[in-house]
C-alpha cells in the first residue's frame, strides 16, 4: 500500500494544532501509561498501523506487561485491568464508536466513579485526538512499522 499524502508538509499548520492538542493532553495530569493504553485500544479499533505501532512501543518501553498489551482487544474478559483501566478503556470505546450506541448513561456513570470532571474532559479529548490522529493516517496511508519510542526525557506525541 502506497502512501497518499504526507500531511505534515502539505498542512504544516494543521500538524501543529494536532501536535499543540497532544502536547496539552500529555500535560493534563492523567497517568502517560492510561493515555497510551487508550490510543492503542482507539488505534486498534480505528485498524491505524502507525498509532498501534507507536503507542505498543511507548508502552512497552514505559515497562508495561506484555501480557496486559497482548489482552487489549479482548480487555473485557481479562482480569489484569485496573477498575480506573477499566473505565476509561470503555469510555474510549464508547465515544470511539459514537455511531454504535452513542455513549451510554452507564457507561458514563462507570467513567465517573474513576475520574473527575476535569479528568473525564481531558480523558475525552484524548480519544478525540488519537480518532484524529487515526483519521489522519488511515487515510493519506502512513505505514505503521518504522516509530521508535522518544527517550525518556522527552513525552510522546499523538
Amino acid at each position: 500500500m502506497e502512501p497518499r499524502i504526507n500531511y505534515a508538509t502539505a498542512a504544516p499548520g494543521a500538524l501543529n494544532a494536532m501536535l499543540a492538542l497532544s502536547k496539552s493532553i500529555h500535560e493534563s495530569g492523567l497517568d502517560e501509561s492510561l493515555l497510551n493504553l487508550v490510543f492503542l485500544r482507539a488505534s486498534q479499533i480505528n485498524g491505524c498501523a502507525y498509532c498501534i505501532d507507536m503507542h505498543w512501543k511507548d508502552l512497552k518501553a514505559a515497562g508495561i506487561d506484555e501480557q496486559k498489551l497482548y489482552m487489549l482487544n479482548g480487555w473485557h474478559e481479562w482480569p489484569g485491568y485496573s477498575e480506573r483501566e477499566r473505565a476509561a478503556l470503555e469510555w474510549t470505546e464508547a465515544v470511539t464508536l459514537l455511531t454504535k450506541d452513542r455513549v451510554p448513561d452507564e457507561v458514563y456513570q462507570r467513567a465517573r466513579k474513576q475520574f473527575n470532571e476535569s479528568e473525564l474532559v481531558w480523558l475525552t479529548l484524548a480519544v478525540v485526538t488519537i480518532n484524529g490522529w487515526n483519521r489522519l493516517n488511515v487515510a493519506f496511508r502512513v505505514p505503521g512499522g518504522s516509530y521508535q519510542p522518544p527517550s525518556k526525557t522527552r513525552k510522546a506525541g499523538g
